[in-house]
C-alpha cells in the first residue's frame, strides 16, 4: 500500500472530516460514557496533525499538542475501517514522534480507552509503557494512559 504523509494542523479541512468520522465511531464505542471523553477532544488550536492520504483521498490521521515544557499528547487517531491493518497507525505515530523530537520534546503521552484492544496493541508494540492516569483521567476506570520517551 502506497499512501502519504501531510504535516498540517487542525484548521485542515480533510482532518476536520477524519475526527467527524472518529467521533461517530467514538459515540457507539464509548456508549454513555461518550460525553466525558468528548469534553477533552476538542480539535481547536491543535498545532501538529498528521493526516495520511491514498491517492487523494485522506484515510487516517493523528495529532498532537503540548502537554507540558517537556511532552506532547497525542489525540485523535484515526484510520478508517476499510485501510486498517495497514501500517498507518504506525507510520502516523512514527511521523508524530519524528516531528516532536525536532521540536525538542522528550516525551509522548496518550490517553486511550481500555476496551480498544487494537490501539493498546499498537502503542504497546510501538513502545509506549503504561503509566498511572494523568489529568482529567484520573480515577476513570475505562482510560488507560501511556508514556514513550522519545530522546535520541
Amino acid at each position: 500500500m502506497i499512501f502519504r504523509l501531510e504535516r498540517t494542523n487542525s484548521k485542515h479541512p480533510e482532518f476536520h472530516n477524519l475526527v467527524r468520522r472518529l467521533d461517530a465511531h467514538l459515540s457507539i464505542e464509548d456508549g454513555d460514557k461518550h460525553d466525558f471523553y468528548h469534553q477533552f477532544n476538542s480539535i481547536d488550536n491543535i498545532p501538529y496533525v498528521i493526516v495520511a492520504y491514498m491517492e487523494d483521498s485522506a484515510i487516517a490521521c493523528g495529532a498532537m499538542k503540548p502537554f507540558d515544557t517537556n511532552s506532547v499528547e497525542v489525540k485523535r487517531m484515526f484510520t478508517e475501517p476499510s485501510q486498517r491493518g495497514n501500517g498507518l497507525g504506525k507510520a502516523i505515530l512514527v511521523e508524530l514522534e519524528l516531528w516532536a523530537q525536532e521540536l525538542g520534546y522528550q516525551d509522548l503521552v496518550l490517553e486511550t480507552g481500555r476496551s480498544f484492544d487494537a490501539a493498546i496493541a499498537l502503542y504497546k508494540k510501538y513502545g509506549f509503557e503504561v503509566i498511572p492516569n494523568y489529568g482529567q483521567y484520573i480515577g476513570v476506570s475505562s482510560s488507560i494512559c501511556f508514556k514513550k520517551s522519545i530522546v535520541k
